[in-house]
């Protein structure tokens, strides 16, 4: 079934562009497919049949522009031919329920090779690169198909056509050939696998932050009790103008209008409904309510049902009533206990890790009478052991990662440098100074290290190149779709295709 005998179903277009957009975005080199740039020197397509619409040539197909040269769909030309091959390869895939996407994946595909061809014949372009007329010659004289009487018996454009997509064809190739020369050294391969050594066993121990006991919430608490008084304010925002605001306040203070009312017709933020109300609040969370120290220390001193003077934020004027003044906190009540805890986590995060590092560190100077299994036990610690595994930092796929460990405690280890470091210069059978990983603090101890086998380094030589090379097309499609010289306009085109 030819694609121009399909029927477009009707579908809303916005609902159609937004699909093709979602689906593209999420997995661009997936949807589009790899872009094969190899395909570029193959100039067979020109004798494929067309499976396009008559009328496509005789509208301006011009979906872009290269370095201000024309991405035009017109009939013998690189973007015709590479459609035509992908129309081909697809008239099977087919049907009214994916009409849609094989369509633009197509078009897509197809003006995306054209810009990668515009990209490269410019490059060589301006770098001067000229194909001597006897290398063009010899080129269509070896091709499989070459025959000399058919050749003098064609006419002399198409001739011509013949020999101008030969010499592109030559120009791409010597481009794809000497991109690729340049793209790694020869002992890459090997310098690569060899960071697969040395490696290491460990084994570790772990002491979460949440294990922070509520004696020191309670003393840090008791230190700083203005930070952890309650108070119960009202508010009113206006973000027309502080004239605004100061006229408000003045009918609330004269008594013309109740604060309430207020609120509920004239401020704008969350609280209007509720006539103002914020309810009980700590003082340390009153910080981004009022910035100002000074201020917020006028406001929470007011006494009850006084109201305050107009506090100008970014973008918004302010003012407040007191409902309760503060009262100190109650670490019995169990909701108070945990909005502070929650602020110590959050806010005083050197303060807790401090307190844990110190319970890490003397677990660590009782180990000069006890190994450090048993050390553990006797804590009633579960030791966690993980390895062997090289210095991957970043946990990249070439080696094995801290991440298939499966240690919960070491989720957020791999591109920490500070846990590599560690790790590694540890002497062996000593453990080490305690690291924060995340919510945990770790001691390592390294128990062996080992070479990396032969069949692993050569494998992962074998790897990197063969990723090189997978990669390679990929890298110079995207340089040409993303150098800043790209003018695309493939989107307003293909709806027009589409639409008629």
């Amino acid at each position: 079934m030819a694609l121009k005998n399909k029927k477009l179903p009707e579908k809303q277009e916005s609902s159609f562009k937004s699909d093709m957009l979602k689906r593209f975005k999420e997995s661009p080199m997936l949807f589009i497919g790899s872009l094969l740039i190899l395909v570029i020197i193959i100039i067979a397509f020109v004798f494929l049949p067309a499976i396009v619409p008559d009328q496509m040539g005789r509208i301006d197909l011009t979906s872009g522009y290269y370095n201000r040269v024309p991405i035009t769909y017109a009939e013998g030309n690189y973007f015709f031919n590479v459609h035509q091959s992908l129309a081909r390869q697809h008239q099977t895939d087919v049907d009214e329920f994916n009409y849609n996407f094989i369509m633009f994946q197509i078009w897509r595909e197809s003006f995306e090779a054209a810009v990668v061809y515009a990209g490269i014949m410019d490059e060589m372009n301006n770098a001067g690169f000229v194909v001597p007329e006897a290398v063009v010659d010899r080129a269509i004289a070896q091709a499989p198909d070459f025959s000399i009487a058919r050749y003098r018996q064609m006419d002399n454009n198409t001739r011509m056509a013949i020999r101008r997509q030969t010499h592109e064809s030559l120009i791409v190739s010597q481009f794809v050939d000497d991109f690729g020369a340049l793209r790694s050294s020869s002992n890459e391969g090997a310098f690569i696998s060899s960071m697969a050594s040395p490696q290491r066993s460990f084994d570790m121990i772990s002491f979460p932050i949440s294990s922070y006991p509520n004696q020191e919430i309670i003393s840090f608490a008791q230190n700083n009790p203005s930070m952890f008084s309650t108070v119960h304010l009202s508010k009113i925002t206006i973000t027309s103008s502080e004239r605004e605001a100061r006229q408000i306040l003045a009918a609330i203070q004269n008594g013309t209008e109740t604060f309430e009312d207020a609120a509920r017709n004239r401020s704008r933020d969350f609280l209007a409904e509720s006539g103002g109300d914020m309810g009980s609040r700590m003082v340390f969370e009153l910080t981004s309510e009022i910035p100002n120290a000074l201020e917020r220390e006028q406001v929470i001193n007011m006494d009850r049902g006084s109201l305050s003077n107009i506090i100008a934020l970014q973008d918004s004027w302010v003012f407040f009533r007191m409902e309760e003044p503060l009262r100190l906190a109650d670490f019995n009540d169990a909701i108070t206990m945990e909005r502070i805890r929650n602020h110590i986590m959050n806010n005083e995060r050197g303060r807790v890790e401090d307190w844990v590092i110190n319970q890490a560190e003397d677990f660590i100077s009782g180990l000069d009478d006890i190994d450090f299994y048993s050390a553990a036990v006797s804590r009633g610690m579960e030791v966690s052991s993980f390895g062997p595994i090289p210095l991957n930092y970043g946990d990249t796929s070439f080696f094995t990662s801290i991440a298939s460990t499966g240690v919960a405690e070491l989720a957020q280890a791999g591109s920490n440098d500070r846990f590599w470091h560690v790790g590694f210069s540890t002497p062996l059978n000593t453990p080490s100074i305690p690291v924060v990983i995340g919510s945990n603090v770790v001691v390592l101890f390294p128990k062996e290290a080992l070479a990396a086998e032969e069949d692993e380094t050569s494998f992962i030589a074998f790897y990197y190149t063969y990723l090189l090379d997978q990669f390679f097309p990929q890298s110079i499609r995207n340089y040409f779709m993303t150098n800043g010289k790209l003018d695309d306009r493939f989107w307003d085109v293909f709806q027009y295709i589409m639409i008629n």
